[in-house]
């Protein structure tokens, strides 16, 4: 079995599928077991592509591990800053102005659910500003946003993610200058960090949710509704969705079965199953991360039988 799995997984990822079904599904694509990094199935895994709003995985984990490491209490309110607005490439669903005063926790939310770019920039101005350090080094001259996208890349770097470029919280595409790119393994790498916070798995697993935003001392409230539709569904509890043109249509999902007991001698284990499938560049991402669910699930049956061995197949460190 172990020489059935890296077989497929040598075909899939370095010379693609002989049928092309699968992979005429999405530019790239990776099945992962969430828990080791073992990839059951790859297309183009490697390939350096535009990730759109997927960025805001590493947006809303660089703001939860900020918000744990200084204790910040994430119902504090800041005040939407004009540069919010300039440079969030005009996706404001929100309809939020400067001035308007609304909680971290709510900006997570309408980032990671409804990928606010107005809300990803908010945050990154506030967080950004607070880890700018006091002295005299080249960090101090970068803006705040500046800031915060360098500690966006350093996560990038902590994690493996050795073919990845952040240049900016939301994900959309700059129209001079450096552009952002991932690959369909990175991406695993970053959703199975993420994923392990029991913070940001609530955060995208939300269907639905309603905040509020102050305008001038009255109280606006707004109902989110996760772009990821496929939330609750067939075990799915996350995590993002992202479109742009030149990023096609994108999609994480995380999906767990029932944990599986397993009986070693005298001792009882309890072994999680839980998959991440990462499209890239897709036509219909919601069919594709489907038929993709669906086949990892049984490749992860086949892996499981065999013991579930990693070898060097494994997207995470």
């Amino acid at each position: 079995m172990r020489k059935v799995l890296k077989s497929l997984f040598v075909s899939v990822a370095v010379l693609g599928f002989t049928s092309g079904a699968e992979a005429q599904m999405a530019a790239a694509y990776v099945i992962a077991d969430q828990t080791t990094g073992y990839v059951l199935e790859a297309y183009k895994g490697e390939a350096k592509r535009q990730v759109a709003s997927l960025t805001k995985i590493a947006t809303g984990k660089v703001v939860l591990d900020w918000a744990s490491k200084t204790s910040t209490d994430l119902a504090e309110q800041v005040v939407i800053p004009p540069q919010a607005l300039e440079e969030s490439g005009g996706v404001n669903p929100m309809g939020l102005l400067p001035n308007d005063l609304i909680s971290y926790r709510d900006l997570i939310y309408a980032a990671l659910m409804q990928s606010d770019n107005t809300a990803a920039t908010t945050l990154a101005y506030y967080v950004g500003a607070a880890l700018r350090p006091a002295g005299g080094d080249r960090m101090r001259e970068l803006g705040a946003v500046e800031v915060f996208v360098s500690q966006m890349n350093a996560l990038a770097r902590q994690l493996g993610m050795e073919r990845t470029l952040f240049v900016n919280p939301h994900g959309l595409e700059p129209r001079k200058g450096l552009q952002p790119y991932s690959t369909a393994f990175d991406m695993a790498k970053l959703t199975a960090y993420a994923m392990k916070d029991a913070a940001f798995r609530f955060y995208v697993s939300q269907k639905e949710r309603k905040v509020s935003f102050n305008r001038g001392g009255q109280v606006f409230q707004y109902l989110l509704r996760n772009t990821n539709e496929l939330v609750g569904t067939e075990g799915i509890d996350g995590v993002k969705t992202g479109r742009t043109a030149k990023a096609g249509e994108c999609i994480i999902i995380s999906s767990q079965h029932e944990p599986e007991i397993i009986q070693q001698g005298g001792t009882t284990l309890v072994s999680p199953r839980r998959l991440t499938v990462v499209v890239l560049g897709a036509g219909d991402r919601i069919a594709a991360a489907n038929q993709l669910l669906s086949r990892g699930w049984a490749l992860y049956d086949q892996w499981a039988a065999a013991g579930r061995p990693v070898g060097s197949q494994a997207v995470q460190r």
